[in-house]
């Protein structure tokens, strides 16, 4: 029986990783997305065993259609994303068209050749990784949250589109992670109090709702799962 196959964009990052080790721990073939970092994503290939490395820039959409035009998996996870925070009126232009084409437009495109495929299958799932900034809004980034409440209507809108096909589509919100992106904060303690349960989330917990939302949940489409630790409600 052939593998069931899965694609994770921005899969040497930490949750990227943590998604990775996830699906290949319940025996899915692992299609590995790097944009400059090689070396980690050959050495995340070499510990899960099965999958492959592939690359390709989110900024440009050239690049996306000759890698994936033909590929074909049964779930995909938009996970890439950037961060450029600045406060609204010191944002520079380059700021906020950066962030809004690798965390959003990248989705549209890489969606789109994809689905393609799961609608030829009549079976797919969708996974995209937003944030509870796309939720709420956070002061300082108007760029980040922007991107990320269009990625949560995008998800929307997909899953009313697409589900005739038999295709689910999710978004995942997760709050404050421990991860590259946050490991400088230099309010940890304080933040940690506004949470109600009092800490940072892990990566591996993360990972873990992006398998049961892309894989388990049979019957949930549409869907943005808040991981925050009750911070947002």
């Amino acid at each position: 029986m052939e593998k069931q196959k899965v694609l994770i964009t921005g899969a040497t990052g930490s949750i990227g990783e943590a998604i990775v080790r996830e699906y290949a721990k319940n025996g899915y073939y692992v299609y590995i997305h790097y944009n400059s970092n090689k070396d980690k994503a050959q050495e995340l290939l070499e510990e899960i065993k099965d999958g492959e490395i592939i690359s390709f820039d989110l900024s440009d959409k050239s690049s996306i259609k000759d890698t994936l035009e033909e590929l074909s998996v049964d779930v995909l996870i938009n996970n890439a994303g950037i961060i450029k925070d600045n406060l609204f009126f010191f944002m520079e232009d380059e700021q906020w068209e950066d962030v809004i084409d690798i965390n959003l437009n990248a989705n549209f495109y890489i969606t789109k050749l994809i689905a393609k495929n799961m609608i030829r299958a009549k079976k797919g799932s969708i996974v995209n990784v937003a944030s509870i900034s796309g939720v709420c809004g956070n002061a300082g980034q108007a760029n980040y949250s922007a991107s990320k409440g269009g990625v949560i209507a995008f998800t929307k809108t997909l899953a009313l589109e697409l589900g005739r096909y038999g295709i689910r589509v999710n978004a995942l919100a997760p709050g404050i992670i421990e991860s590259e992106m946050t490991q400088n904060l230099p309010n940890a303690k304080e933040l940690k109090k506004t949470i109600p349960l009092k800490r940072f989330g892990k990566v591996e917990e993360v990972a873990k709702c992006a398998y049961f939302i892309g894989v388990d949940a049979t019957y949930i489409s549409g869907e943005v799962l808040n991981i925050s630790g009750g911070m947002v409600r």
